[in-house]
This record gives structure tokens, sequence and C-alpha cells, in this order.
């Protein structure tokens, strides 16, 4: 009889809970196995507690609530030098008897539990979550579906207003580094302009686009998605200049911070005149909320694969979802290619031009980047 452990580390997401609720079934009905969770990811071994998990013992109904319930019951971290105490978690492992662990993480996440797991020798078997999709080597991280859904609802209700009072509805989604959230959520959502890190943008690219929507085709209002990280050309290529390109943390409008679709709307106003814009940041809302169909079966799925492995003894795995099912790749090969960025030259963004959508600069003006 094994025990094994579960935890959630890094940023929450929809689809967690669905991932405790098939490990645990999976392993004590076909296996018998204990499983443990572990309350905040590695501070919970670090500080070797544990939490009972149970397809008939939670809250006196089985573990069914967690199919449709957003979060983590485990809690999470995503803050803090866990590293530095690593002799303390190496230990806190070993006090806690377990045979295997199922980390349900990030990029970021599953390079510091594998790093832990080689240093004590631990089994480990890692699932990917994120809204952000940046994995390497999974077309999908658990989270991403919801949080797109999300994003998109959130556009569709912003249309409205926008369209009723002529106005440039400029939504600033989450991403990091990667535009998955803005590309997917903006063509979904009917976006007249998406900004992405992938592609720089100019403003006054922007401005033409938005000018042309207005001036020929007699649209009043527009719909800009910009994504947190949106790389910005620092100079107009239309007039033919060398720029360089800018992906700074944080926008500046004169001496104020902000973030990036606020800069963007400012730069709007300061370079075409007529343009009333208005602001969405969705922020964590976009990790809120009860998991989707799709983000409930990939997490089902992930969760009954783990425990597989651990059955079967391989070590130091990921689940990765490719061509519609679960596979296994190693953790490593995985954290080498991450995060995982849009290709430029992706379909998705041949879609999105085909659609007349404004996603950034073309091949041809990016050749005079320096």
């Amino acid at each position: 009889m094994k025990r094994i452990g579960i935890l959630t580390s890094g940023g929450d997401c929809p689809g967690l809970n669905c991932v405790i609720r098939a490990v645990v079934s999976h392993a004590i009905l076909t296996y018998n196995w204990e499983v443990v969770g572990i309350p905040y990811a590695t501070q919970g071994l670090q500080q070797r507690q544990t939490i009972p998990l149970s397809i008939h013992g939670w809250n006196l109904r089985g573990i069914d609530p967690l199919l449709n319930m957003g979060g983590t019951i485990l809690g999470s971290i995503n803050e803090g030098d866990t590293l530095a105490a690593a002799g303390e978690i190496l230990s806190g492992y070993e006090a806690l008897g377990l045979d295997a662990l199922i980390a349900v993480g990030g990029d970021g996440s599953l390079k510091i539990i594998h790093e832990l797991a080689t240093m004590g020798n631990w089994h480990l078997v890692g699932i990917p979550k994120t809204i952000d999709n940046d994995v390497a080597l999974t077309e999908r991280s658990i989270g991403f579906d919801t949080a797109v859904n999300t994003i998109v609802d959130a556009i569709n209700r912003l249309t409205f207003t926008a369209a009723s009072h002529d106005r440039v509805m400029i939504v600033e989604v989450m991403g990091r580094t990667a535009g998955h959230l803005a590309l997917h959520s903006g063509i979904a959502g009917g976006a007249d302009v998406i900004l992405i890190p992938e592609i720089p943008y100019t403003i006054q690219g922007i401005c033409d686009h938005l000018k042309e929507l207005r001036d020929t085709w007699k649209r009043k209002f527009a719909i800009v998605v910009v994504a947190e990280g949106a790389t910005l050309c620092s100079e107009d290529l239309n007039n033919g200049h060398r720029v360089t390109v800018e992906n700074i943390p944080d926008a500046n409008i004169g001496s104020a911070k902000c973030g990036r679709g606020q800069y963007v709307a400012a730069q709007i106003s300061n370079f075409a005149h007529g343009f009333d814009t208005r602001v969405s940041v969705l922020g964590h809302i976009q990790r809120g909320g009860i998991p989707s169909a799709l983000d409930r079966l990939v997490a089902t799925a992930f969760g009954k694969t783990a425990v597989d492995l651990v059955a079967q003894g391989k070590n130091h795995q990921m689940l990765a979802w490719q061509n519609g099912k679960v596979t296994s790749i190693p953790i490593e090969s995985s954290l080498n290619q991450s995060p995982q960025l849009v290709d430029p030259k992706s379909d998705l963004v041949e879609i999105a031009h085909a659609l007349g959508i404004y996603v950034g600069l073309t091949e041809k003006m990016t050749k005079v980047l320096v």
C-alpha cells in the first residue's frame, strides 16, 4: 500500500480541484492507496503538514463537489525563496512517509519542485496548470480554457457598452511574456486589435486601424485586447525608421506608472483625436470561476494518468495534452523549452490577419528592427 502526496503550487486556477478528485478516486478505488494533500505546496512539506483525502470524507459529501469548485482546497503559494529551505523540505518529505508526490503547477513551480525531487530522490509526477498556457510541449494546461471563456464573456459584455457610447474599449488580460490568452480570447471575442508580447506594435499602427474602422467602415466603436506584457516599438515604422523594441514591466505616462492597457489608452488619445477610450483590467477575475467542461476533462485525465505513472514506477515525468490525448514526457524536456510563446507565424495569427484584426507589425515591417 503506497502513501502518495498531492500539492498545488503557484497561482490558483480553475480545474485544480478536478485533479485532486481524480487522483484520490483512482488511487483509492483502483490501487487501494492512501492519498494525503500537502497544504500550501512546499510550505506543507517544510512544516510536515498533511490533509487526509478520501472519496467519502470531504465535508461528509465525498469529493464530488470538487468537480465544479474553482481554486484549490489544498491552498497554494507563489512567493518566497523555496530552495533556501530545501533541507527542511527534503526532511519533511521523508518524515511524512511519502512514496511519491504528484505536483500540480506552472513552469516556475514545477522547476523548483523538480530540483527538490532530484536532490531528495523523490518519485515525482508533474501536472501542468496555468491560465497563461505557456508550459512547453503540452497543447493545454489546466485553467487556460476557463480563463479564455471568462475573458470572452467580459469582451461580449464590454462590446455592448462600447457600441452604445461610441467608445474604444481596451481590455487588459494576463499572460506575462506569452500572448496565448490575448490571442485566443481576442479572436473568439471579436476584437479589432490584439496586442501580444511576441509581435511588436506601434501606436500609429493602432490609430490607423481605428481610423479606418471609423472613416471607411463607419464603425464608431472598437475592442482592443492588450496582453499585460505587450511589446511596443519605440518609433513609427511607417516613416521607415529603425527602431528598438521595448517590453518594460510598467508603462510610463509622464512620471506615473501604469498598466499596459492604460498606457495604450493614453497614447491613442495623444496620437489620434476623436476617440473616447475606456480601460478594463480583468486581473484576477481571469483566475476564478467554475472550471469549463474542457478543463474538467483535461484535469481529470491528467489526475488519473498521474496515478498510473506512479504505479508503473515512472519518475520525473510531466503529463502533456498532445493531439487530443494525454501523454507523458520528461519534466526536464518541458522546463528546458518553457515558457512556450506564441509563434508569430502560427495559424491563429494568420486567422487574425485574415479577419482584419490588427495584431502588430507585419513581417516586412519588422525587418527594420534593430
